[in-house]
């Protein structure tokens, strides 16, 4: 069976989430073992043996997506053809099913405190500093104070390295983000993708931010990495209204 983390975090009763882990599939290694992804040389049968195991504790299919580390929003609410090109889904309706899938990149999960709209982005360090956070809540249609997010599991800031070059983007972006860099080697810095995704989140007017507290590439008994690993699989966040 597989295995799943439940959000920690003050959603309404009606706002249900999932997050996967490693364990519980039928994935050989390197994508050992509940993978989800079909894009990483897996097995397509063994990616569709593990998306019908998540899809057991889910009202419907998820939308999956074609994540591009871009700001592209989806509507879940309406049946599409084929897979969207997009980093992040919002949902209306009860039982339409947002998912973003990660390996590394931080997943976040929104809900509004009345419990009417959902959404997950993909917010890889590219799609965080182009502003995929921001794009969904404009989505959502509620004001950014009455929403709450999820930082699920992401890739620590021990271990996050990163170029002068995404520092400088960011601290361009926001001079406060320097606060989220500590140096590293010559030209290397350490980035917190948790604290610049707080950052934005404040910004923006979201009070209620929860999780963050993980690391993908410490913990390889729950979590793919692909800093860590190269090829590997795919984890998911899901998130969605109960009927």
């Amino acid at each position: 069976m597989a295995d799943f983390l439940i959000p920690d975090w003050p959603a309404p009763a009606n706002v249900r989430a999932l997050q996967t882990l490693r364990g519980g599939g039928c994935s050989p290694a390197p994508w050992d073992s509940f993978n989800l992804g079909d894009h990483v040389g897996d097995d397509p049968a063994r990616v569709v043996a593990n998306r019908a195991e998540l899809r057991r504790h889910l009202p419907a299919d998820p939308l999956w997506l074609k994540q591009v580390h871009g700001v592209a929003v989806a509507g879940a609410d309406q049946d599409l053809v084929g897979v969207p090109e997009a980093d992040a889904a919002w949902a209306s309706r009860g039982g339409r099913v947002c998912a973003v899938m990660t390996a590394d990149c931080l997943p976040v999960l929104f809900c509004d405190r009345a419990g009417t709209v959902v959404a997950a982005a993909h917010a890889g360090w590219r799609g965080l500093l182009a502003g995929v956070l921001e794009a969904t809540m404009v989505r959502m249609l509620v004001p950014p104070e009455s929403l709450m997010a999820w930082l699920g599991p992401a890739i620590g800031a021990k271990q996050f390295e990163v170029g002068d070059e995404v520092r400088a983007a960011f601290v361009a972006a926001d001079p406060t983000a320097a606060t989220c860099f500590v140096p590293g080697a010559p030209g290397k810095w350490l980035a917190d993708i948790y604290g610049l995704a707080r950052l934005r989140l404040r910004q923006a007017g979201v009070t209620s931010i929860s999780g963050g507290d993980l690391c993908t590439v410490s913990d390889p008994a729950r979590f793919f990495s692909y800093r860590r690993d190269g090829v590997t699989g795919r984890m998911a966040s899901l998130i969605w209204l109960a009927d």
